[in-house]
């Protein structure tokens, strides 16, 4: 009697288990889903071909590999600029930089070029109720005009949308070489302030180029002004001894406050922009890397770049937030080798194509100046792939604002909403596109490239790349000729016309006031 019971009862009580257990699982009609993390990893000088998931065959870049494997790989994924605040500044703004006069390599004591009342993604973020933080390089500008580094230093990236900020506040080889947190000089003894000066030395203190035996690294060009562990920087400096940055920390230190930041925001919806330093110079790997591309150290510190994104990946996975997260990595412009010192980038490079197939690279209009990696990921979201929709770091602007449903308005900007490319549901980017190297422009629409005539040196020697400047017009058809190899403008004068109507339309739409022609 008491089997017959079980045998009864028994299917009942798995038909009560299912039920609750179904239950349990059915969202309610009032519940929304959790709004998704946004998370930017931005390297600087990272080039096409640095990324072995870009076809480089030297260097191994498995963490970055492993989200370009995840996720969506962009074969046609762009940086606004050629070099780097002007990237940063069309990344968070949506708005091509060649509009803002001041939107060019900055030095350490710049003004914040961004309007505090211009809308960014951070800002638009915080309008949906994320909290923000940025970690890392900056070289967007800070205050106002002559900045005083002993008090909060204002505005900056507090006063464009960011609750949180952990920066250094231009590029490792200026000055000031100290790391600012939400404003404030880290670790600043006030009995030693701090004083900076772009044009004149404090004295008779050491400089790279007075006092050669104090180096550690051997400057090249530019660098040559106030020394800081070694290393001759960009700039004078003095004071502030107890809170300058150690370099060959710099990694290790931004990526611990990365994952810091990750783990105290995890319950909320949050934003952050992880500004890595890598591979820009200085480069200083830590002594764990040191070796370890076996192309010096500009190829030890992008090994290094990759582990620390690997590192910050599993603090991702670790705190369960991988599939309520959307991440972008790309670069603020393509690659270079010798920017200003002697560290055996050059002599070690091998067969390494730090552009891969591309022409040029960094302060170039040909591809490689601003035709960079460029992958978002999302697990169990974005389905793996390879895209070659034509996208641009300035579409993240609006293509997210649709992703939250944040109302901006698209008139302000030039930035494109292509939610549906990044998320790899379309194949469709945007038709067009002008890129900007130091103040000269090219035209991107849809396979083919103009690039308008300049004058000036065809190659800047100092750091050995082809700045794509020519006396006569240069068209290009991307598809078939990546590297830029058969100028068309001859052959094809109606396509050349076309096209270069075109730019000028878009391109008269600006106040600012550099030719066509530049002396």
């Amino acid at each position: 009697m008491r089997k017959i019971t079980r045998f009864f009862l028994l299917p009942l009580l798995l038909t009560l288990i299912v039920s609750c257990s179904t239950e349990d699982k059915t969202p309610k009609e009032d519940e929304t889903p959790p709004k998704p993390n946004i998370v930017f990893i931005y390297l600087d000088d990272l080039g096409y071909g640095d990324v072995s998931a870009y076809g480089g065959d030297v260097l191994n870049t498995p963490n970055i590999d492993a989200l370009a494997s995840g996720g969506l790989r962009f074969t046609n994924g762009y940086a606004s600029s050629a070099t780097c605040t002007p990237s940063r500044y069309a990344l968070l703004t949506g708005v091509y930089p060649w509009r803002n006069k001041d939107a060019k390599i900055l030095p350490g004591t710049a003004p914040l070029i961004i309007d505090t009342k211009q809308i960014t993604v951070s800002k638009m973020l915080q309008s949906q109720g994320y909290h923000t933080g940025i970690v890392g390089k900056w070289h967007l500008g800070l205050g106002t005009g002559h900045v005083n580094w002993n008090e909060r230093v204002s505005p900056g990236p507090n006063e464009v949308g960011f609750d949180h900020s952990y920066i250094l506040a231009a590029t490792q080889d200026r000055v000031p070489t100290v790391y600012l947190e939400n404003g404030l000089v880290e670790g600043l003894d006030p009995d030693d302030p701090i004083e900076v000066d772009y044009q004149n030395n404090f004295g008779d203190q050491p400089t790279g180029k007075n006092n050669p035996e104090l180096l550690s690294m051997k400057w090249h060009h530019g660098h040559n002004a106030t020394i800081v562990n070694g290393v001759p920087r960009i700039g004078f400096m003095k004071g502030g001894e107890k809170a300058k940055w150690i370099d060959v920390d710099m990694a290790d230190h931004f990526l611990v406050r990365a994952q810091a930041y990750v783990k105290k925001h995890k319950d909320e919806p949050f934003f952050l922009y992880y500004a890595m330093q890598q591979p820009h110079v200085p480069r200083t790997p830590h002594p764990r890397f040191v070796g370890k591309s076996g192309l010096g150290p500009r190829g030890d510190v992008i090994v290094e770049a990759d582990w620390c994104i690997g590192e910050f990946m599993k603090t991702l996975r670790e705190e369960g937030l991988l599939e309520n997260t959307l991440i972008v990595l790309s670069s603020d412009n393509g690659p270079v080798l010798n920017d200003g010192y002697y560290d055996d980038a050059v002599e070690m490079i091998g067969t390494h194509q730090p552009a891969g197939p591309l022409r040029g690279g960094k302060y170039s209009l040909f591809e490689a100046g601003t035709r960079v990696p460029f992958i978002t990921y999302w697990e169990g979201t974005i389905e793996p792939g390879v895209s070659d929709a034509l996208v641009c770091q300035m579409d993240l602007l609006p293509s997210i604002a649709e992703l939250v449903s944040a109302e901006v308005s698209t008139d302000q900007l030039d930035g494109k909403n292509l939610l549906p490319a990044l998320l790899g549901d379309s194949d469709t980017g945007r038709e067009e596109l002008i890129i900007e190297a130091t103040g000269r422009t090219a035209f991107r629409q849809g396979e083919w490239l103009l690039i308008p005539p300049y004058k000036g040196v065809p190659i800047n020697k100092q750091v050995n790349i082809e700045l794509g400047n020519s006396v006569t017009p240069q068209l290009y058809n991307l598809t078939k000729d990546i590297s830029q190899t058969n100028n068309l403008a001859d052959a094809m004068p109606e396509k050349l016309g076309s096209m270069m109507e075109e730019f000028e339309k878009i391109r008269g739409a600006t106040s600012a006031t550099e030719p066509l022609i530049l002396e």
